[in-house]
């Protein structure tokens, strides 16, 4: 009963590896802000930014405190005699104690650094958000690659069979004496060759399912949908480099790292002022000398006098970090300027090169048409035919390969100007 048991899990499991999953390119950018594990594990970090936020804000909360203590002497010690005796050294003490302690001001540190903390979170959505963009783009690549990958497997088997139809006319020919065996010797080749090539492109296939199936948290075949979503057209370079500093992720994370150095620099100055604290409390205690129970308030304070350069130099560690943070957000913006330039270009020689190839098809097509007429007709050689044959697979293989480009050249124009989510219709989670 058990074996059954087992084979029957076994199969279930195995058959719930090998079942098809039907995705369509809207399915796939939507589930990786769902499951993907990069992902969730950027999130994490903004909670974590949060905790440390809320740390720095206890500092300069109101602290109380319960003490107290059973203690027991090796003598017992009165004072008077009589009635009128005091204890002021039990045999068996105790006393309890109820303190509260609240800062009243420290140089406002605690305050800087709590609005540093508060950057921080800012600091951990925006490092979320470009987590989210790379993902997007490495599931989108993934998709249309995926997607361009069975349009070759399918242009391989189109070869194949128009190499097929040449070894049939071959085959007649050398049948019935017109020509030598080696026309049909040329057109196994073609096949072979197609066949390698087929057998590549297959490869090409698993290899983006296997990164589809890993950002996306699946399991067994995947099966795409052609996708039938259009980016919106892409803006001019001028307002994509303007939404680029508006809103990229880096750009923001390199402004608030600026501020933090410039808190920074009064944070280290503020230890050049007085530290003030307000302590109060309620003591119960066995010993009634001087008094059984009594309260307390107190106001601490410490002036810094002479502190040997500590504080002149943190200041000047903080300047250069604060530099610093200024020249990386200068090579920030540089780079956005920068990476959208070399993202329009590479869009235009794609588009270039996918128009030529499109012409180089229809070309191929006429050529490889009038080719094999003129072959059957036995008014060329099986040459020639090889020849446009050659032409027009490179001619749709070049054709897909310009397609996917292109694709992807518009996707990383989006994900370089900080808009891949608008370019693709989708909201964080």
């Amino acid at each position: 009963m058990k074996r059954a048991i087992l084979a029957i899990t076994l199969l279930m499991i195995a058959a719930s590896a090998s079942a098809q999953t039907r995705l369509t390119f809207d399915d796939a950018v939507r589930r990786a802000l769902e499951v993907n594990n990069t992902i969730e594990r950027s999130r994490a970090d903004i909670g974590v930014a949060r905790s440390s936020r809320d740390f720095l804000l206890s500092a300069v909360m109101p602290r109380i405190e319960l003490n107290g203590a059973l203690t027991r002497n090796s003598i017992e010690q009165t004072f008077g005699e009589g009635s009128d005796s005091i204890a002021i050294l039990p045999r068996n003490d105790w006393n309890y104690s109820i303190t509260l302690s609240q800062p009243i001001f420290a140089g406002r540190r605690e305050l800087r650094a709590y609005s540093q903390a508060k950057l921080g979170v800012q600091n951990a959505i925006e490092g979320t958000s470009a987590t989210e963009d790379g993902t997007l783009l490495r599931v989108s690549s993934s998709y249309l690659a995926l997607v361009n990958s069975d349009a070759r497997m399918d242009i391989e088997r189109l070869n194949i069979e128009i190499a097929g139809r040449r070894r049939t006319q071959a085959q007649a020919f050398f049948d019935a004496g017109e020509v030598t065996r080696v026309d049909v010797l040329r057109a196994e080749t073609a096949i072979k060759a197609a066949q390698r090539i087929l057998a590549g492109a297959e490869q090409a296939r698993n290899a983006a399912e296997s990164d589809l199936r890993a950002a996306l948290d699946l399991t067994g075949p995947i099966e795409p949908a052609s996708p039938a979503r259009q980016t919106p057209p892409i803006p001019d370079e001028e307002t994509l480099v303007r939404r680029a500093l508006e809103s990229r992720p880096d750009v923001d994370i390199a402004e608030n790292n600026l501020k933090i150095a410039n808190l920074e620099i009064s944070k280290q100055k503020g230890y050049w002022l007085p530290t003030v604290f307000f302590d109060g409390g309620w003591i119960s205690q066995k010993t009634p000398f001087p008094a059984d129970q009594y309260s307390y308030g107190s106001l601490r304070f410490n002036v810094p006098i002479f502190q040997s350069g500590e504080v002149v130099a943190r200041v000047a560690g903080a300047r250069q970090r604060e530099l610093q943070a200024k020249l990386d957000l200068e090579n920030t913006k540089v780079s956005v300027r920068e990476d959208i330039r070399k993202a329009l270009v590479d869009r235009r020689a794609a588009a270039t090169s996918l128009g030529l190839a499109r012409e180089q098809l229809e070309a191929a097509e006429a050529e490889y048409a009038q080719s094999f007429e003129l072959y059957r007709a036995q008014e060329s050689t099986s040459l020639d035919l090889s020849s446009s044959e050659t032409s027009l697979a490179e001619a749709r293989r070049a054709v897909a390969e310009e397609t996917l480009n292109h694709d992807l050249a518009g996707l990383r124009v989006w994900y370089a100007a900080g808009a891949i989510k608008e370019a693709l219709g989708v909201a964080s989670k």
